[in-house]
């Protein structure tokens, strides 16, 4: 019998870690492997639906821990090996968000930089060759730049969160080329629309200028324009393309260029809120409040508005989001599901 497989998942008491280990568990590709789902908070592992096969959640194990602990991690891979298992896939989704990161520079570089090395170096020395999934962001960039941005275009982040993301990007690289780990990096857009709570991210109005009004409660946007574009991408479509990064042909990427910005649509305040209006009707409206919140505006203006998904869709195989009414819909769908 061949041994068993484990993917560990960091970040798992947010959005995208659950939303992955719920996608690999509905996949009979993954039926032999064990989740591991890790975070400060208590992991969010999946509940039993019809979509998930009952005898599958015996084979999700949360690992509640601090990150930034050698200790810590050093025991998290080696859990993640037992009974001689083998460690296939690490995805990296923690971190400290980007207002979170701005207004506290030293936390943000405990979390978003050394705890990433120190789980980097804990993975290259119990289970080299181990394929890394890492989530970056389009934060990386900064102004000036083009109307859409393209693959060639240099990141100059304006942003602590941004220069983060990228020093751990390039870190990333740099291990791959030397065959200590397969790398990936994987840049986010904006996600939206998120369930929950507001988040410490500057965009976090994103989501929950649909989110909010549909729950009866205010939304508060930091930017007084509405012509105002974001990059965005629904949790499935993000779910989607992090399980065609897991099965993907290490060589579609060159060894020192290991990045992919993840496709998204490019939307407007406006078009928000009419989608808004169509799927909550026009009296949701007024639950939202357009209030300028200058260094919030800041860091969104630093932030590119749209990408060239030519080569993620075209070359790697990754999908797209039809529009803005889809990314509303699906999350009035998922409310319909609650009730």
């Amino acid at each position: 019998m061949s041994a068993r497989k484990s993917i560990l998942i960091t970040g798992a008491g947010g959005l995208v870690g659950p939303l992955l280990a719920t996608r690999l568990l509905c996949d009979s590709n993954y039926s032999q492997h064990t989740i591991y789902l890790t975070d400060l908070a208590p992991p969010i592992v999946p509940s039993a639906s019809s979509s998930i096969p009952a005898d599958r959640l015996k084979d999700v194990i949360p690992i509640q821990g601090d990150i930034t602990s050698p200790s810590f991690v050093s025991s998290l891979i080696s859990a993640t090996l037992q009974d001689g298992a083998n460690l296939s896939a690490v995805f990296i989704f923690h971190g400290i968000m980007s207002a979170g990161s701005e207004a506290n520079f030293e936390l943000s570089l405990k979390v978003n930089v050394d705890s990433v090395r120190l789980l980097l170096d804990e993975i290259r020395t119990q289970a080299p060759g181990t394929r890394v999934i890492y989530s970056s962001s389009q934060a990386i960039y900064g102004q000036p730049l083009p109307a859409v941005v393209t693959d060639d275009v240099t990141p100059t982040p304006q942003s602590t969160y941004g220069a983060h993301k990228l020093m751990m990007e390039t870190y990333i690289n740099d291990l791959h080329r030397k065959g200590y780990i397969e790398g990936f990096v994987v840049r986010f857009p904006t996600i939206s629309v998120r369930p929950g709570k507001p988040t410490a991210a500057a965009s976090s109005f994103l989501s929950g200028i649909i989110r909010e009004p549909l729950a009866g409660k205010e939304c508060v946007v930091p930017i007084e324009d509405r012509g105002f574009r974001s990059y965005l991408s629904s949790p499935s479509t993000i779910a989607e393309n992090l399980v065609r990064v897991l099965e993907m042909d290490s060589d579609k990427l060159p060894e020192h260029r290991r990045s992919v910005n993840f496709p998204g649509i490019s939307v407007s305040v406006q078009e928000l809120l009419d989608a808004l209006e169509k799927f909550g009707g026009k009296e949701k409206l007024g639950l939202v409040k357009e209030k300028r919140d200058k260094g919030l505006e800041k860091v969104l203006r630093s932030w590119p508005t749209d990408f060239d998904t030519s080569r993620a869709v075209g070359e790697l195989g990754l999908v797209v989001d039809e529009g803005v009414d889809g990314l509303v819909g699906e999350y009035v769908e998922s409310l319909k599901r609650k009730e």
